[in-house]
This record gives structure tokens, sequence and C-alpha cells, in this order.
């Protein structure tokens, strides 16, 4: 289990299955808030906090939705708005201990141009 929160605590998820790697991206986006992605099924993932207590950011094709906590501003995890039957998102593993992702892969994904892997 992977587990992470914000700086103040106040968001924080749980992430029940190790994912096969870890997806830094270079969109506009990603590569602002420094993202460290674990995408995984919506039944693998609890994401809890006080009601308010995240600030949605929607940008682009309007696909997903990026969460951050309202207190501290970290970047915690994004959700699917395209196709809620979809059943994907992603946290933020930049918010978790750092020993307990260290033995995970990091791919490479250019979501800037290609929309491709680069590794």
């Amino acid at each position: 289990m992977i587990r992470g929160s914000c700086h103040c605590g106040a968001v924080t998820f749980e992430l029940s299955e190790t994912p096969k790697w870890l997806t830094e991206c270079n969109c506009s986006i990603c590569r602002r808030i420094g993202a460290l992605w674990a995408h995984a099924s919506i039944d693998k993932v609890k994401v809890s906090y006080p009601e308010d207590g995240t600030v949605d950011y929607i940008c682009g094709d309007r696909t997903l939705v990026t969460k951050s906590c309202r207190t501290c501003g970290c970047t915690t995890h994004w959700e699917n708005l395209k196709d809620p039957r979809d059943g994907h998102m992603a946290v933020n593993c930049r918010m978790a201990d750092p020993k307990d992702i260290s033995d995970l892969r990091i791919r490479r994904f250019d979501g800037a141009e290609t929309w491709a892997f680069v590794d």
C-alpha cells in the first residue's frame, strides 16, 4: 500500500495496489506541479479530505480535474471527467514517503508533443 498526503495533512490518499510504474509527464500542468503519477482504478484508491477541502482545476480538453489542497496548495490527485464509467484516476506520489516508492520504475511521458512514453 502507498499512502500520501498534502503538506498540511488535510488531503490523504491510500493506493491499495502497487503500480507497475510511476509516470512523470512534461505536459504544461504536470511539469509545473512536479507530479509523479500513479495511475489506478478508482476502486484501488481511497482519497479523503474535508468538504470544500480541495480546489479543482479543469483545463485543456476538460477530460480531467486536478485536485489540490485548499490549505497548503499541494496537488494530490486527478479524477476523470470524460467518462465516469472509465473508473481511472491518478495520485501524485510526490506526496508519498520517498522510501515507499523508491523501488518503483519512473517512466517519462511526453504529454507536451507526442503523447507517448519516451523510455
